[in-house]
């Protein structure tokens, strides 16, 4: 990777140029930060899991005719991406109260929505990435009215996909996090998934015992990180059983 440009590094992922124009190399990191980077830490092993979980969920999304930026993955680190012009907004899905919800609405964590929510925060992590309203996305030319209809509609269709894969897994998907791109083909634009989806970016509880396997675990100090990304794994599928260390030689 050191003799491939790096396009942009983020908090969990790096960027470089792909190997083809119009593409991009995805590499996952094992980096974990919260409280818009103020708690850090490095989680040996998270990135090679947010890699092969992301990945299934891509694929699966396809096949159901979401559009996304994913091409295939490469390795254990890295995925080979579509380019795209990522739309400065964080577009939250809600189905149970938790997080900044409950302190916001005063909602006991745990409690189900009436029904799922989706909100929107401006990509800024200098400002902390604030919650707007559609008005100011069209105010401020973020996104255009036709844009959000299509956000809305492709970030309810994953709601509906992912809520009942986790489950049928034993799996209880509270809310999660997506983040779109403009995928320009020829004279055509089209409004795609990017990013990533995983326990880093989505509230997911054992349905039998409430227990976090997610990235809750990392900002409350609960502990065994990796290893309930890796039960999220071994439930989905993607592999027959949690290594005690999943780092990148437990996946070969």
């Amino acid at each position: 990777m050191s003799r491939r440009k790096k396009i942009y590094e983020g908090k969990a992922k790096i960027l470089y140029e792909g190997p083809e124009p119009g593409t991009l190399v995805q590499y996952f990191k094992d980096d974990a930060t919260a409280f818009n980077n103020k708690k850090k830490a490095t989680l040996e092993g998270k990135g090679v899991l947010n890699n092969r979980i992301s990945e299934f969920i891509m694929l699966n999304l396809g096949r159901i005719g979401v559009p996304t930026h994913f091409i295939r993955r490469l390795n254990m680190r890295e995925q080979l991406v579509r380019e795209v012009e990522i739309i400065p907004l964080e577009v939250i899905c809600r189905n149970v109260a938790a997080g900044s919800i409950s302190q916001r609405l005063g909602i006991a964590e745990g409690d189900p929505l009436p029904r799922s929510i989706v909100e929107f925060c401006y990509k800024n992590d200098t400002l902390g990435d604030p919650l707007v309203a559609e008005e100011h996305i069209t105010a401020f030319n973020w996104a255009s009215t036709q844009e959000i209809d299509d956000i809305i509609s492709l970030t309810l269709r994953v709601n509906d996909f992912l809520s009942g894969m986790f489950a049928a897994v034993g799996i209880r998907l509270i809310d999660f996090k997506l983040e779109f791109g403009r995928l320009y083909e020829g004279d055509m634009v089209r409004t795609v998934l990017a990013d990533e989806i995983s326990p880093d970016s989505c509230r997911l509880w054992d349905i039998e015992t409430n227990e976090k396997m997610d990235k809750d675990r990392f900002r409350r100090d609960l502990g065994n990180v990796t290893e309930a990304y890796a039960e999220v794994a071994r439930r989905l599928g993607i592999m027959k059983e949690a290594p005690r260390a999943a780092n990148d030689e437990a996946w070969k």
